[in-house]
């Protein structure tokens, strides 16, 4: 089990480790997917990758939550400043179109949207391992109707 929540919520600069070791994770990921070998052997051990997956992807979804959360903060602070502490009155919708071009948002934003596309990636592989255990599933109806010969 990772830490990789903990280590994000005390400190912001681990998060390119934390994409390493995710993208990593990944790559490792891909090879419990593939169907091969003894079928038996295969199907024993699914539920057990499914679970290890799943709890990886509830935490890429747990750290990118965090970093919604830490991206609100940033906005309301530099909401505020531009409110409080600019020459002239501004609207809300203005303050709004500056706070969205400032470059702490814009790198945050950028970051969110990196963790994004590693969680929908994780996504992907969740729901090939679903069809991994379907197919399984289909092969053991197979043998027991008699089909002995199918292969994979």
């Amino acid at each position: 089990m990772s830490i990789w929540y903990s280590e994000i919520s005390r400190d912001l600069s681990a998060l390119p480790a934390c994409i390493d070791y995710f993208y990593k994770e990944m790559g490792e990921a891909k090879t419990e997917i593939k169907l091969s070998g003894i079928l038996e052997k295969q199907a024993a051990l699914l539920p057990g990758v499914v679970e290890n997956r799943f709890n990886q992807l509830q935490e890429i979804e747990a750290i990118l939550e965090y970093l919604n959360i830490e991206l609100r903060k940033i906005r309301s602070r530099t909401f505020k400043k531009f409110l409080e502490n600019y020459q002239r009155a501004l609207s809300s919708r203005d303050v709004e179109k500056y706070v969205d071009g400032e470059d702490e948002i814009v790198n945050m934003e950028k970051l969110i949207n990196e963790f994004a596309l590693i969680r929908n990636q994780w996504l992907g592989l969740i729901k090939a391992l679903e069809v991994k255990g379907f197919q399984i599933n289909n092969i053991i109806k197979l043998r027991t109707s008699g089909f002995d010969d199918a292969s994979i």
